[in-house]
């Protein structure tokens, strides 16, 4: 019987995973995915939040402003792409005035540090591109930028390092509550476990029913973004909001960690909670909101639209809290939540505390990661690296300067990639202008001879998107 068992391997899941893996505990993570990350954490707006926006006394007010700190520790530690940008929230109305400064004491109020309403004419002095009509603008100098994949992928990978599990396509088909914990059935057999958090993501309120009486419902909020080549990713310089309304945020405009435009997202339900479908109508709607902020977008110079789905639920906040003995939900993780993962872990952790665990440190705790970059790389260290293996001296993706040599490294990581999405959100290869129309084809022939399957087994993402059916011209 394994101590904690956390379904989900999400921003949340992958957060408490790493902070579990501080403590002589055995822990196993359940992913019904073939990959982390593959659910909300995979298209987001990949905003570390300052926390002026959460209503305060919530959970999402305390663990947001808690998260910032935590996130920006992490993500040095772990090597993680990140950019302290800011944020600013602009108003171009007196109403969205009112609005500004009431989101300022907000921020006050939460503890935002740095936090202050600038007048238009400073506002255009640092972001000459918004609109010329903006009268005034909160400004967030905390925010930030990182890549979610990554941020999610480089604390499960600790977890992992830390003797921590993951089990990757198992899929939690019931819960039972049996001696000393819980008998969990998977697709693929059965785990016991003395305690579970739920992590579930957009299927939480699945699992909690699995074990106690409903408590709420998830709904799939699906938002719709435009990504935009690197020509445009100085449009902005910070993460550009428009005042929040009951719809949520708002379309943003940002800057990316790779140097891209990212605009977005919209805010309708989805059909289904794995609808990630795009639509002409709502890309357009997302289009036209975005200019009301920063007018000159060239949205011709857009190289792929996604769309992601975020967990509500009827109550405006999270649900962090201990359902049966050592049974707890985390659910209803929407914005903030990936600022908030790793403060929401540490609560989760306290909780265990309380409840059942006396938890002890480990003594070796890996608490460091490096990754190489080849093409954040000095011109001396490029030659170095190479002349040390002369596999980071054979380019893969063109668009990125993604090397063969970091393919093979994510290839042998702790979690590694089984398909060419999966080495996209590693390495970035298949990013880029041409969207792996490239690189693609290499990048199956590598996967294909690193598992030695044959090249229609190679996936493009997840469980059946096979590339390849059988050769176009055979010899009769």
């Amino acid at each position: 019987m394994t101590d904690v068992a956390i379904i989900g391997c999400g921003i949340t899941g992958a957060a408490v995973a790493y902070e579990l893996s501080r403590y002589n505990l055995n822990i196993v993570v359940l992913e019904r995915e073939n990959d982390v990350a593959m659910g909300t954490t995979k298209a987001n707006s990949a905003i570390i939040h300052a926390g002026y926006d959460p209503t305060p006394g919530t959970l999402m007010a305390k663990l947001d402003v808690e998260g910032v700190t935590l996130a920006k520790e992490i993500c040095e530690k772990l090597d993680i792409p990140h950019k302290h940008c800011g944020a600013f929230v602009l108003a171009t109305t007196d109403e969205e005035v009112a609005i500004v400064e009431h989101l300022y004491k907000r921020a006050i109020e939460n503890g935002v540090e740095e936090v202050a309403v600038l007048p238009g004419n400073e506002v255009l002095k640092l972001e000459p591109n918004v609109n010329k009509n903006v009268i005034s603008a909160l400004h967030a100098p905390t925010a930030m930028i990182v890549d979610p994949w990554e941020y999610t992928l480089a604390l499960a990978e600790t977890a992992v390092k830390n003797s921590a599990e993951i089990l990757l396509e198992h899929t939690v088909t019931g819960i039972d509550i049996i001696e000393d914990g819980y008998s969990i059935q998977t697709s693929k057999g059965e785990i016991k476990a003395k305690a579970i958090i739920n992590a579930a993501g957009l299927y939480a309120d699945d699992i909690h029913n699995m074990i106690a009486e409903p408590e709420f419902k998830i709904t799939a909020a699906k938002g719709e973004y435009w990504l935009l080549d690197k020509n445009e990713g100085t449009r902005v310089n910070s993460v550009i909001f428009q005042c929040p309304s009951k719809a949520g945020k708002g379309v943003l405009v940002t800057p990316t960690v790779h140097g891209n435009l990212m605009v977005g997202p919209g805010n309708i339900i989805a059909d289904s909670r794995d609808d990630v479908s795009t639509t002409s109508d709502e890309l357009v709607n997302v289009r036209e909101t975005a200019v009301k902020s920063v007018p000159d977008i060239d949205f011709g110079s857009v190289i792929r639209s996604f769309s992601g789905n975020r967990a509500h639920t009827e109550i405006d906040d999270f649900i962090i809290k201990e359902v049966k003995p050592g049974f707890i939900d985390l659910a209803g993780i929407k914005s903030p939540g990936l600022t908030a993962a790793p403060a929401i872990a540490k609560m989760a952790v306290e909780l265990l505390k309380d409840s059942m665990f006396d938890l002890k440190e480990k003594q070796n705790f890996i608490d460091t990661r490096k990754r190489t970059r080849f093409n954040k790389l000095s011109p001396d260290e490029k030659t170095a690296l190479i002349k040390n293996n002369e596999s980071y001296g054979h380019v893969v993706c063109r668009c990125e300067t993604v090397t063969k040599g970091e393919i093979l490294e994510v290839l042998n990581s702790p979690i590694p990639p089984r398909s060419i999405d999966g080495i996209k959100r590693r390495t970035g290869a298949g990013m880029g202008r041409c969207q792996g129309g490239f690189c693609g084809p290499r990048i199956l022939e590598l996967l294909a001879r690193h598992y030695n399957i044959d090249s229609t087994e190679v996936l493009q993402d997840k469980e059946g998107t096979y590339i390849l059916t059988s050769k176009t011209k055979e010899k009769v």
